[in-house]
This record gives C-alpha cells, structure tokens and sequence, in this order.
C-alpha cells in the first residue's frame, strides 16, 4: 500500500490543458487520484468536486480556465475514474468521499481553500465547509441544496450502474442525448460526445464503458443514503461563508423554492441561474464562467477569518 503519502507526479499535458496527475492513500487503503492544475501559491487553491458518476474531466475546461491564476485539484471519489474501487460497496457515501478528500488535504498541507462541487460534490462541499468553516475561502454549489428534489433523484437513480457499453463515442455520445437531451435541449452531436468522453472510458477491447464502478449506485437501496445526513444543519454552519448557488433554471435536483431557502440562511450567498439548462450546468457556460470568475475574485479580495 505504501506509506500514505502523496506520490510524486507526471507532467500529462494536452492541447491548451496542462495538469500534473497526482495521488493519495484513503484512510481505509484504497489509492486515489487527482488532478493538480499548477497555479499561484499566494492564494487558497480551488479543490473541485465532481458529480456522482463522474471525475476529474468534468472540470478539464474550468480548471483550465481558473489556472494559473490559481492552483486547480480535482480529486476523483473512490471507485471513479483512475482511483481504486472499494471493496467495501457501503463506502460508496458522502461521509467516505468528504473523508478522502480531507486525507488530501493533510498530505497536500492545504489548511484553506475554495471548493466548487457539482452535484454529489456539492453534498461532499457542504460536509467540509461545515466541519471547519475558518478554512473555507468560498463555496460554489453547483445545483445541489441540503434537500433534493424526489423526481431528479428518483432520476438519476433510475441509471446509476447500468454498466452498458459502446462500439464507439458517438454511440456513446447519442446515448448520453438519450438520456440527457432534455437537460441541455442546444447541444449538437460533437457536444454530446465531449461529454461521453468525459464520463465513459475505452477499455484494452475497444468498447467504451462507463468510467466509474457500477457498485456505487448500491448504497442507494438503503433509505437516507443519496445524502448521508440531514444537510440543512450543514448549510447553517455555512452561514458566514462566502457561497455561490449556481442553478439550472430547469433543474429536477435543485428546486426555486430550496435556492431562495439557501440564500436566506446565507449571510454572503449569491444565486446564478443558467438559463435554459437542468441538472446540471456543467460549468462551461458563459454566464456561470463569469459567475465563478467574479466569486473568486470577491472572495480573493476579502480578508481570511480566523
């Protein structure tokens, strides 16, 4: 297993992109990856939390785009992407991925920062940001409350761990309409392709399959589990820190009436709808670029608390 420390790291370099790709040991043994977009050190780095189905790749443009001006990790949960699956499928929860990630951050030495999850990364956010507020700069949830609206989970459970497979990605791509065309109603056959690439991987074989371990969808035949806890006592923890709600004007996750609850708990929180899109924004749209642009530049601007 090694010695719990974080390995040491290889350039992966392409086009436009350039990331350092990392590693670390959970508590429980299990060798986990991340991505580092290398950026300034005299500001609080970006830690960015993905969906439940997905990785590092989700964040391959934003982090892209926030670096250099800030250093960029985006850690993949255990059971996605290129970290180990677990042998225990019951690990496959909020707490366990919040624990990883924490396990990260000592390695790294990282005692502030800023965190932008999407989804699953957002409940993952929440838990972090209310367990020690003083080292959180600023939160951006990405359409994701402590209260989930039962249709989209309802939802997203109805696929989670299907396991199909592909002959190519614009099969996988027209699946992903398939299933999402709703969601993003503009998108054109070469975006639905970004992002099956961004979400399925081409095995030794020659067929494209998802990228993550089709046990994690387990844990949800057990009640309360797509949360872990009850998250609205995690939002109040939050409520001096610095949060932007990014929604999906159609959202099946993250309803209105849970975002303007959010923003009447929160001191410093502001609310950024992108038109036209549902569960979830993917964070390249311009009006949610420029969103978190300016949040960080806000939240650079303010002093730390102590």
């Amino acid at each position: 297993m090694g010695d719990n420390s974080v390995e040491s790291r290889s350039r992966a370099e392409q086009p436009g992109e350039s990331w350092s790709d990392g590693y670390w040991w959970s508590r429980d043994g299990l060798r986990l990856h991340y991505r580092d977009y290398g950026g300034r050190d005299d500001l609080p780095p970006v830690i960015c939390l993905p969906g439940l189905t997905r990785n590092a790749r989700d964040f391959e443009t934003l982090a892209a785009h926030i670096a250099p001006g800030r250093r960029v990790i985006c850690p993949e949960y255990r059971g996605r992407g290129d970290s180990a699956y677990a042998k225990d499928v019951m690990s496959y929860v909020p707490l366990s991925y919040a624990q990883d990630v924490e396990a990260l951050l000592q390695e790294l030495e990282i005692t502030r920062f800023a965190l932008i999850g999407t989804s699953l990364g957002g409940i993952v956010s929440m838990l972090l940001a209310s367990t020690w507020p003083g080292r959180i700069e600023g939160v951006v949830l990405n359409d994701i409350g402590p209260e989930i609206a039962p249709d989209g989970l309802k939802r997203i459970q109805s696929y989670v761990g299907e396991g199909r497979s592909f002959e190519s990605w614009a099969h996988a791509g027209r699946a992903q309409e398939e299933l999402n065309g709703a969601i993003y109603p503009d998108w054109q056959l070469s975006d639905w392709i970004r992002f099956a690439k961004r979400t399925y991987k081409l095995t030794s074989k020659g067929r494209i399959v998802q990228d993550y371990d089709t046990r994690i969808a387990e844990p949800f035949e057990v009640p309360g589990s797509a949360t872990g806890v009850d998250l609205w006592p995690a939002l109040r923890a939050m409520a001096d820190v610095p949060v932007l709600i990014v929604r999906g004007e159609t959202s099946d996750i993250l309803s209105a009436d849970v975002a303007a609850r959010m923003l009447s708990m929160l001191r410093k929180g502001r609310l950024e709808t992108v038109a036209a899109i549902g569960h979830a924004p993917t964070l390249d749209e311009g009006e949610a670029v420029r969103a978190i642009d300016g949040f960080l530049a806000d939240i650079a601007a303010q002093p730390a608390a102590l």
